[in-house]
């Protein structure tokens, strides 16, 4: 029987029981013998360990419990790292995707697909192709861009419902709006000619005040306010 090339994985989600799931269900994929190098639980455990580890392969959950997944992709790609990353998650909206495609992931999975995706996805990243999940979209539902140009410049539109629903300020919403177009804190901050620090304060009000966790869940929160 030929030897299956070795793929040396690292899991991260903050549900263990799913990561234990996850290493049954790997098993069972007949393209590479998977040798699961690491798990982790948060963003900031995952960052300390990568590293230590050499690693193939990292399977990432988006809504980790210390800092966004999106967010741990962006610092990973500016660490230098050549493995490749399929995000596993439960949302489907396309601002959350894209942003992932964006900050630097390789792939998308959802974790409500069937095995079979997964193993597809792996197979098509470690070929050096991006993958996204079945039934998933990069368009919005009207199929619209969501960025307006004048002068040259970005420039967003304010909606007072949700100024009023979730009592952001102006900026705020600004803010807002160009998190959802996937753009990075410096970008932001390019676009408003405010500082980095002063886009990550107006991200981390904008999450309280929204009850968002992760900056996924705040791109859900607002694809589902018709805010995108």
């Amino acid at each position: 029987m030929m030897k299956l090339p070795e793929l040396k994985v690292l899991l991260a989600d903050d549900h263990q029981i799913f990561i234990e799931g996850l290493k049954v269900v790997l098993g069972r994929q007949d393209h590479y013998t998977i040798s699961i190098q690491a798990e982790a639980n948060t963003g900031n455990s995952l960052l300390k360990m990568i590293g230590q580890l050499e690693i193939d392969l990292l399977l990432l959950d988006l809504n980790l419990p210390d800092m966004d997944g999106i967010e741990v992709i962006t610092q990973l790609k500016s660490m230098g790292t050549d493995f490749r990353i399929i995000v596993l998650s439960m949302y489907d909206e396309p601002k959350v995707v894209k942003a992932a495609f964006k900050s630097g992931a390789d792939g998308y999975v959802l974790k409500s697909t069937h095995i079979s995706d997964l193993f597809q996805a792996i197979e098509k990243v470690m070929e050096g192709d991006t993958y996204i999940s079945v039934g998933l979209s990069l368009t919005n539902r009207t199929g619209m861009n969501s960025r307006f140009m004048q002068n040259g410049k970005l420039t967003v539109s304010y909606d007072d419902r949700i100024i009023r629903k979730f009592n952001l300020t102006r900026r705020e919403l600004e803010v807002l709006k160009l998190v959802g177009m996937a753009l990075t804190n410096k970008e932001i901050a390019g676009e408003l000619y405010i500082s980095d620090q002063t886009v990550s304060v107006h991200r981390k009000n904008i999450m309280r005040k929204m009850g968002a966790s992760s900056t996924a869940g705040l791109i859900k929160i607002s694809y589902e306010n018709n805010l995108f």
